[in-house]
């Protein structure tokens, strides 16, 4: 499926090397924020469920960053104030987006771009910033490591669930079942999480893991439950979503219940 095509690309670079001679980072921001909308109604509409927004938005920042290092144009520099001069969600996920493509080269000065945008206070910037940051995990697993634990303590609840949602265990993170003591290192410092956003996407995360590693969720559940903590045990419930289908009887035993309940199902134990 190729929606941006070749007629696309050179507007989009007669645009972008025009703005940049003006310097006009706003204006830049608000024709990005027309061309995502282009390439979205570009995708058929029996593939947008597979490929929605944030397809064209990574599609369009990577675009954009192999244009400017082409051009031998500073790119960090050029997404920085792209950046900050975008005031709608789909222009500062492009620049966002280019950012964490500069970070694979050099980290250190991308970090405090997503620290800004998974506190932001729209829910889409943030959900897109952890899809983004896991680029940076694959590419610097301990340096990663070693700055998503340094925010477990944060007092914003938008920052300890971006923790939890960057480390689930999708196609980015594939290899996490490889070496699951990686993202369970870092979550279990939420396992009394009291905030319920930040507490349901860990709860999700270990629902994730149960698929291709039950044993190990298991024996989290297990040490959930041993706390006799309220929040760890709404995790322990909610890690279950998954394995109350196979395991039905472990579920009770270890939850103490007769039933489950997930949003409209119930499942009687």
């Amino acid at each position: 499926m190729e929606i941006l095509n070749n007629n696309l690309k050179n507007k989009i670079r007669e645009i972008i090397v025009k703005q940049l001679n003006y310097n006009n980072y706003q204006l830049l921001a608000n024709k990005l924020t027309e061309f995502v909308d282009i390439l979205y109604k570009k995708i058929p509409d029996e593939k947008r469920i597979s490929y929605g927004i944030v397809y064209t938005i990574k599609l369009l920042s990577e675009f954009i960053f192999n244009l400017l290092s082409k051009e031998n144009l500073p790119v960090l520099e050029i997404s920085k104030k792209l950046y900050d001069n975008s005031q709608e969600f789909k222009s500062k996920a492009v620049a966002l987006g280019m950012l964490s493509f500069y970070g694979v080269k050099d980290y250190t000065p991308v970090l405090p771009f997503f620290i800004k945008s998974a506190n932001s206070d729209f829910w889409n910037e943030r959900e897109i910033t952890a899809i983004f940051f896991r680029k940076l995990i694959k590419k610097y697993p301990n340096e990663m490591k070693n700055f998503l634990s340094s925010l477990v303590n944060s007092d914003s609840p938008y920052i300890r669930r971006f923790i939890a949602e960057t480390l689930r265990p999708v196609q980015e993170n594939r290899w996490f079942f490889k070496n699951i003591e990686y993202p369970l290192s870092i979550i279990e410092h939420l396992f009394k999480e009291a905030h319920p956003y930040p507490r349901t996407s860990v709860g999700n995360n270990l629902s994730d893991i149960s698929k291709k590693l039950p044993e190990v969720v298991f024996k989290v559940i297990k040490e959930l439950v041993s706390f006799n903590n309220k929040n760890s045990y709404w995790i322990a419930y909610r890690a279950c979503r998954n394995l109350v289908k196979k395991y039905p009887e472990r579920v009770k035993e270890l939850l103490n219940i007769t039933e489950y309940k997930y949003k409209k199902k119930i499942y009687k134990l």
